[in-house]
């Protein structure tokens, strides 16, 4: 059976309610990603092992990147970015997996994380300056800008949902095709291609989102010195 929209497979239903393959293989990644976070940190030592080594050093980095935007509101903000790059790293990679496309090649998906960005832009903005100054800056430098402004607002929000569709969508297209014609040993050179893609379209969802935090955190300075 096939869904709407886009032509999703629904995987079964709950009375009327269809579940599609893609909130199946997002459940699994949930469970999956649960489960290593779990085995990676339960038992914490102070000469590591190789596990924890590539754990300790994922999150440095991922803190690191969030410093040089955000240096004074890191801890706040590294969470939400931290999970964004790890699930969506995790959702690409899965269409390399036989049987499970991306969850990020369905558009529901890459919808629903804009629209949590969308919304942690403005709770952390609201919670850097409070309510009141940073629904202000929405009418600097004037207040002829401020239907500009949501129309930006939204443009942004449904710009970072379609380009992580449309290039993870094409990227499992692509690499079905491969497949298909060439089988599944000589094409490996070309699919690493496609990990590297996923990686860098993980990182750019989680950047966009981070500089937009930012934006919206700084504009409380913005308001203050005008």
């Amino acid at each position: 059976m096939i869904g709407p929209g886009l032509l999703i497979p629904i995987a079964f239903r709950i009375g009327p309610l269809a579940i599609t393959q893609t909130v199946v293989v997002t459940w699994l990644l949930m469970l999956a990603l649960v489960i290593f976070s779990w085995l990676a940190t339960r038992r914490l030592r102070v000469t590591p092992g190789p596990l924890q080594v590539a754990v300790e050093g994922a999150v440095t980095a991922m803190d690191e990147a969030v410093r040089s935007v955000l240096p004074e509101q890191a801890s706040q903000v590294l969470p939400f970015i931290a999970t964004l790059w790890i699930f969506i790293t995790a959702a690409n990679l899965a269409g390399l997996i036989p049987g499970l496309a991306s969850p990020t090649a369905d558009l529901s998906t890459t919808t629903a994380l804009a629209v949590l960005v969308f919304l942690s832009v403005h709770w952390f903005g609201i919670r850097s300056g409070g309510l009141r100054a940073y629904l202000r800056h929405y009418l600097q430098p004037s207040v002829f800008l401020f239907p500009f402004q949501i129309i930006s607002e939204i443009t942004r929000s449904v710009a970072l949902a379609v380009r992580l569709f449309g290039n993870m969508m094409s990227l499992d297209m692509a690499a079905l095709l491969i497949l298909l014609v060439a089988g599944f040993l000589v094409p490996v050179p070309i699919l690493m291609l496609h990990v590297i893609e996923a990686l860098v379209q993980a990182y750019i969802f989680g950047m966009l989102a981070l500089i937009y935090i930012a934006g919206a955190i700084q504009s409380r300075e913005t308001t203050k010195d005008t």
